[in-house]
């Protein structure tokens, strides 16, 4: 059970940190942090989904935090916003998946023997993991850029008020990006910049 001497500590760090103090932001981060991620595995076993999500739950809160509403227990508001956004991003990735599944029923010329799909998914496999170890290239603004305009299907004006730029430094980042993952990968690869 909680005593109330720990309610009053937990609101209050909550309510300093509302108020902009960066030290309670950091000590928030690191008293729940690792309790997170641990609770995140019991959702998905993708640990770079995790980490991805983790990252931007804590980027929101303080990007947030005058606008966060109240709360007696921390750990259980966290727990709630990363579990949220963990299965947000699930379930775009399920909807994702029976997209393309969709797409070989509604197509089925295309979908041709067991062995050329069988090659098809190993083409798209290669390219995934060929584009993943190219994103290490990037810097971290650049891949924030490269994610909102591919991924979340974000226009320059969006992405620029999410990531408080000018549109004009998001068309470098992302022209910059793409020249990049261009280098690493190979233009034939890189169809959609």
């Amino acid at each position: 059970m909680m005593t109330a001497k720990r309610i009053t500590d937990e609101v209050a760090l909550w309510n300093a940190f509302r108020g902009g103090d960066h030290e309670a932001f950091t000590l928030i981060y690191r008293s729940y942090v690792n309790l997170l991620y641990n609770y995140s595995t019991s959702i998905t076993q993708d640990r770079e989904l995790i980490k991805d999500c983790l990252h931007d739950l804590f980027v929101e809160l303080w990007k947030n935090h005058q606008n966060l509403g109240e709360t007696t227990s921390i750990r259980y508001y966290l727990m709630a916003s990363i579990k949220r956004k963990l299965v947000r991003h699930l379930e775009t990735q399920q909807r994702q998946t029976l997209h393309h599944e969709g797409y070989y029923v509604e197509n089925p010329d295309f979908v041709g023997s067991h062995e050329n799909r069988l090659v098809a998914f190993e083409e798209e496999q290669k390219f995934n993991h060929v584009l993943s170890e190219s994103f290490r290239f990037l810097t971290k603004r650049q891949r924030e850029a490269i994610s909102l305009k591919f991924f979340h299907d974000m226009d320059t004006d969006q992405i620029s008020n999410k990531m408080n730029i000018n549109p004009q430094s998001v068309y470098n980042l992302i022209f910059g990006a793409l020249k990049t993952l261009k280098q690493h990968m190979g233009t034939e690869q890189l169809a959609f910049a």
